[in-house]
């Protein structure tokens, strides 16, 4: 397990299991290693009975990134989004599980379509969501390109997705991405109460719910496929390695 995910059970919540990034030097990135032991801690909280809810927290004043750079020009090396990848996101889609998230400072990539498969989500009010995948010449993952229209409705998506325009805490809250907006100083607080909160319902009865709320994960997982496909055929564009050249020259 690497130390950039800290895998940790409250004291104050024993049936939470805390996804915490803690690669705060490169402002939380995702490596392919940090994928790998969040999709194992996932599919352990599935099988655990112990665990009742998963809360994904970043550090302090960045909850991600997105992707490692060097990740993602070895993706463009090899023409995929990598296996690690795809596999934490079917499995998100998929927790069996209420998965909630606490966002404090930038949520960029990854890590603002996250909260597009957690059940609630609390920031800051200094937490900043932006996509900046047509920037980059690639596209949205995630299934993100179904789940935000539903949500936020077409042009919320598109200025999000497509435009790749910044949304604020308060306009995530308005565009229905995060149910609520904190200070920085309670963010954590009030992301593990919500956890412990969840945690002590009886825990059929929200499966039931859960599953009811959610429906089907199909046409989720159907979207993340194609997505990826068309995330590598553009990896391998002309109009990729040019938008990574400029990026890399800043």
């Amino acid at each position: 397990m690497t130390d950039h995910i800290l895998i940790e059970r409250p004291e104050t919540a024993p049936h939470v299991q805390v996804i915490r990034f803690n690669r705060p030097e490169k402002k939380n990135a995702f490596t392919r290693a940090m994928y790998q032991t969040m999709t194992d801690a996932l599919r352990a909280a599935d099988e655990a009975s112990d665990i009742r809810v998963t809360a994904f927290l970043g550090s302090e004043g960045c909850f991600s990134a997105g992707n490692d750079l060097a990740d993602f020009l070895a993706f463009a090396m090899s023409g995929s989004m990598g296996r690690e990848v795809l596999d934490f996101l079917g499995v998100l889609a998929t927790a069996k599980k209420p998965v909630i998230s606490g966002v404090d400072g930038l949520a960029i990539g990854i890590g603002t379509t996250i909260h597009l498969h957690c059940d609630l989500t609390i920031a800051s009010d200094r937490s900043l969501f932006k996509t900046p995948f047509v920037d980059l010449a690639l596209v949205p993952e995630a299934a993100s390109s179904l789940i935000a229209p539903r949500v936020m409705g077409h042009q919320r998506a598109f200025a999000l997705l497509a435009l790749g325009e910044g949304f604020s805490a308060a306009e995530a809250k308005d565009a229905g991405l995060i149910w609520k907006v904190t200070t920085p100083e309670a963010l954590e607080a009030e992301t593990l109460a919500l956890a412990a909160k969840l945690a002590a319902k009886p825990p059929e009865a929200l499966r039931i719910a859960r599953d009811l709320i959610r429906g089907s994960a199909e046409d989720v997982l159907a979207r993340i496929d194609e997505e990826a496909r068309h995330f590598a055929a553009q990896l391998k564009s002309a109009e990729a390695r040019a938008a990574f050249e400029a990026f890399m020259k800043r």
